[in-house]
């Protein structure tokens, strides 16, 4: 779907939620931000979903990354729907904001407009979800369809994934969990890689010869 996409600026959008009006660029300075959007209030794996992004929320914020959630419905339906979420995830409180998009414009400029599901007023928005760096660019986009739940402990891995390698020049490599090994990047050279890394670093020896695939631990 054409739009909003990894490396875009996300609009600065002045927008209503449940903690209050706030713009998006004041909200998302000098953080990671997680937005995330969700079909509509009310429903089965909306409310399954918001109670474990909440439950989860602590060790989001331990890693300075916060929570911005979106949906069609207005304040007082988010409002009400929240009572919900808490009482199906005993002891999670969702305290980060809920975006009002009633007019549906918002999910058009956040790319959030799934083309499939439709009600009487339009098209719903889409389970999609944008981590936002602190220079306000999109990292990292999800998008499922309506009748899949997202994973919140993938959103944590790719969370910690981003800001490994925003601080150091590697990348994490297929089934990268925290405490695994990274992949030092191609363009950094074996003495560079000596410097950056004291620790040390694992070469792996392949037929090409070509040490393209070193190892290492920060």
């Amino acid at each position: 779907m054409p739009g909003l996409t990894i490396g875009d600026t996300i609009p600065d959008l002045e927008v209503e939620t449940t903690n209050g009006r706030i713009k998006l660029h004041q909200f998302c300075a000098d953080s990671w931000t997680i937005l995330f959007s969700h079909p509509g209030d009310f429903t089965p794996v909306c409310t399954t979903e918001l109670g474990k992004m909440a439950q989860y929320s602590k060790e989001f914020y331990q890693r300075g990354v916060k929570l911005l959630g979106l949906s069609c419905d207005d304040l007082q339906s988010h409002n009400e729907w929240i009572k919900d979420i808490e009482a199906y995830t005993p002891g999670a409180k969702v305290n980060f904001p809920i975006i009002s998009d009633s007019s549906r414009e918002i999910i058009k400029q956040l790319n959030m407009v799934d083309p499939n599901e439709k009600d009487s007023t339009g098209n719903l928005p889409s389970r999609a979800l944008h981590i936002v760096g602190p220079d306000k660019k999109i990292m990292l986009s999800f998008l499922y369809p309506a009748s899949t739940g997202r994973n919140m402990d993938e959103v944590l891995r790719v969370i910690e994934s981003l800001q490994k390698a925003s601080k150091f020049k590697v990348a994490t490599p297929a089934n990268w969990k925290k405490g695994d090994p990274v992949v030092i990047s191609p363009d950094v050279t074996n003495e560079q890689a000596k410097e950056m890394f004291p620790q040390g670093f694992d070469t792996v020896d392949l037929p090409s010869k070509k040490q393209y695939l070193r190892l290492t631990k920060v």
